[in-house]
């Protein structure tokens, strides 16, 4: 498995799982255990949830799958805006916790910029840190401004990732934000990597270029952006077959003349666009 290094010293997997919109559906639960579970069996070891999704259910399932093998994941997660006032921030990780059933999260995200201000958000993480409830912390959503904001806050190499929407769709981080996290040693971390509902899979240039590798679209995709040794993918992980499609990724090399085609098809950005979310 591919690494990247992080501010801490860790090395964590360029490709791992994403946990989006699973975990609520009960008839789809052991599907979705067996799916991560065959992820970290294949490398994939780096899980990102939220309390967010599925109001906590995600983090339920995400605990349930790695019981057992919790020294092999590198476990992410993340505090809504609404919850990272410096006393909320405690109640809010250890309620993940619980539902993790875990002692520690490796990396603790905010998951956007709200209306709480960063200094006591950054506080609050700091302490977690302290009391060994985190490892360390990073963001969500972040455009180059609130970077900007947040490193001149922080304690130096504070921030060890910046997770934001990702994908051919949407490539307007390369303009700035991508050049940023190089220079202040930020990892991204790429959420939706092969984007939502399959309409880009079907893209006839991804279909061409999956022909010509004997992959899937999915596989070409997530390829494209772990061209970059600095960016973290995290496609998200519902059934085994997904999972093994992803991580063929892993294998697949694209030469120029396959990131010309991409190009052509998915043109990168001549200037600057606001941050896309979903």
């Amino acid at each position: 498995m591919r690494t990247v290094r992080l501010h801490n010293g860790s090395r964590v997997p360029a490709l791992g799982q994403g946990t989006w919109r699973i975990g609520s559906d009960r008839a789809a639960r052991a599907a979705e255990i067996a799916a991560l579970r065959l992820g970290l069996d294949l490398g994939m070891t780096l899980i990102d949830t939220a309390e967010m999704y599925g109001d906590g259910a995600a983090e339920e399932l995400v605990g349930e799958a790695i019981a057992g093998r919790r020294e092999g994941v590198f476990l992410v997660s993340k505090v809504l805006p609404s919850n990272a006032g410096k006393a909320a921030v405690q109640r809010a990780c250890r309620a993940s916790l619980k539902r993790l059933n875990v002692e520690r999260i490796d990396l603790y995200l905010l998951h956007w910029r709200g209306s709480i201000a960063l200094g006591e958000t950054i506080d609050g993480f700091e302490a977690l840190r302290r009391d060994g409830l985190i490892g360390d912390w990073g963001v969500s959503n972040f455009d180059v401004s609130d970077m900007q904001d947040l490193v001149g806050l922080a304690r130096p190499n504070g921030c060890l990732t910046n997770q934001v929407l990702y994908n051919l769709e949407y490539r307007g981080i390369e303009f700035d934000l991508l050049r940023y996290g190089v220079e202040q040693g930020i990892p991204i971390m790429a959420y939706s990597p092969v984007g939502q509902g399959g309409a880009l899979l079907d893209h006839p240039a991804l279909v061409r270029l999956a022909a010509k590798h004997e992959c899937t679209p999915a596989c070409v995709a997530l390829a494209w952006t772990l061209r970059h040794d600095t960016i973290i993918s995290i496609p998200k992980s519902a059934n085994v077959a997904h999972v093994r499609e992803n991580a063929a990724a892993l294998s697949l090399t694209l030469d120029a003349e396959d990131l010309a085609a991409i190009d052509q098809a998915f043109p990168p950005p001549r200037g600057k666009t606001p941050l896309a979310l979903l």
